[in-house]
């Protein structure tokens, strides 16, 4: 299982090329996690947190969990 919404991992891998994609979903991600702060450091950070999130949906099939207080 991948880690956008429950989505299949080859899926999951497909939406985070695209960046577009990756940056709402990343966002979208966040929210429903109750990441709020780290919802609003993926706004302005997005282009970095993508390629985390990228390399690491790839790696293991979830992407990039801080934990922010």
């Amino acid at each position: 299982m991948g880690d956008y919404f429950g989505l299949n991992r080859c899926v999951s891998i497909i939406l985070a090329i695209i960046p577009i994609t990756a940056w709402i979903l990343g966002i979208a991600t966040r929210c429903k996690d109750g990441a709020i702060l780290a919802a609003i450091i993926r706004i302005f950070f997005g282009a970095i947190i993508w390629i985390i999130d990228l390399i690491l949906i790839c790696l293991n099939g979830h992407i990039w969990r801080c934990c922010v207080v």
